[in-house]
């Protein structure tokens, strides 16, 4: 089975609903901005889509959900919310240019979101499918989770419109991550006349750096990375604070459960330190087995398509962990996402947005 039918969709009115969605910037934590993002990601759903696209207020921003009406039967699902700082679009305007479209958000998540879009505008029966477009993804989606975990388990099938991986394949598995902050206390004193009279706190830090550094599996895909550090306040002063941040990505619910009670159970190595330990895995492993039967679908619709785990995750993570069938990286085809050279490949646009429509098709079928 291929596409069923050719399936159109402009490229120019693509495009421009890009155009609209990029230039409204929309910075994680934000809310004033993500308001106005979330009008205008409403605004471009009504007017391809039809209907009432609604705003969810949160306190990391307004959520926005549309709905085709009838029996849920599909979520598709992606965020609006980017990493970059307002005035970035200044430095780096929208551009289509050689075959690329870039400006901040274009890979992650904003083309993605254009081509769902424009994927259900060609059904002509839109019923049972449902968008849901969030606030806070880019910063571990605490305000969105909830509402994404309840309309997953309303629908029975997830699409994650998150940039696709290397070459344009789907996401068929991603790590759980997380992030720790060890704050770690000690005692001050001057560093020329009473040294030992203090608790260094980068000292401790530096021990506990190490330790935490040897919790890492790679060979079982555990990665436990000591990301950001600081400590002291003058040079003369033993220092009497230190924080350590800690990226942390894993394959297996196994190996969560030991990474999160192996930092419960550091312990400090100087006396009279204490360490103070918050954090966990907040995004539970994707195994590939949710999304074998939606990638099997998605192959035949589209031949030659590939499938990659990867590293990264989203909020298919969530939805994947309920045990609903998610499939991930529908999104745009580019690269560079959450840096200056992010960019989108404007010749694949159709082919994706022919993708949502077939898969849709598929799942109420």
């Amino acid at each position: 089975m291929t596409m069923q039918k050719t399936v159109h969709v402009s490229v120019e009115a693509m495009l421009e609903d890009l155009r609209t969605l990029v230039e409204v910037e929309s910075p994680s934590r934000d809310h004033a901005a993500l308001t106005a993002s979330a009008q205008v990601v409403a605004g471009v759903l009504e007017n391809r889509l039809g209907g009432r696209a609604v705003l969810i207020d949160s306190e990391a921003g307004p959520h926005v959900h549309w709905s085709g009406g009838g029996e849920p039967r599909v979520l598709v699902l992606g965020h609006h919310d980017t990493v970059f700082p307002l005035g970035t679009l200044e430095r780096r305007p929208f551009a289509v240019e050689n075959g690329h479209a870039t400006g901040p958000g274009v890979f992650d998540m904003l083309g993605g979101l254009v081509q769902a879009v424009h994927g259900v505008a060609a059904l002509e029966d839109r019923s049972g499918v449902e968008i849901l477009v969030t606030a806070d993804e880019e910063v571990g989606s605490h305000s969105s989770r909830a509402l994404i975990e309840e309309r997953a388990r309303a629908c029975g099938a997830v699409l994650v419109l998150e940039g696709a991986a290397e070459g344009g394949a789907l996401k068929t598995g991603r790590k759980g991550c997380g992030t720790f902050q060890v704050s770690i206390t000690g005692l001050a004193s001057h560093a020329g006349l009473e040294p030992a009279a203090g608790v260094n706190a980068l000292i401790e830090a530096a021990h506990q750096v190490l330790d935490i550094a040897a919790l890492g599996r790679p060979e079982l895909g555990t990665t436990v990375t000591p990301t950001v550090a600081s400590a002291g306040t003058l040079d003369n002063v033993v220092p009497a604070e230190a924080v350590v941040v800690v990226d942390v990505r894993v394959e297996t619910d196994g190996e969560k459960d030991r990474i999160e009670a192996a930092f419960a159970a550091l312990a400090p190595h100087l006396d009279g330190a204490k360490i103070e330990v918050h954090g966990a895995v907040g995004r539970p492993p994707m195994p590939e087995s949710a999304s074998a039967e939606l990638f099997a679908v998605a192959k035949k619709l589209l031949p030659g398509l590939e499938g990659k785990a990867v590293g990264g995750g989203s909020d298919g993570n969530f939805t994947a962990a309920l045990g609903v069938p998610t499939l991930d990286g529908l999104g745009a085809v580019g690269g560079g996402a959450h840096a200056d050279h992010e960019y989108l490949v404007v010749d694949r646009m159709p082919e994706r947005a022919a993708l949502v429509t077939g898969l849709v098709t598929a799942i109420r079928g």
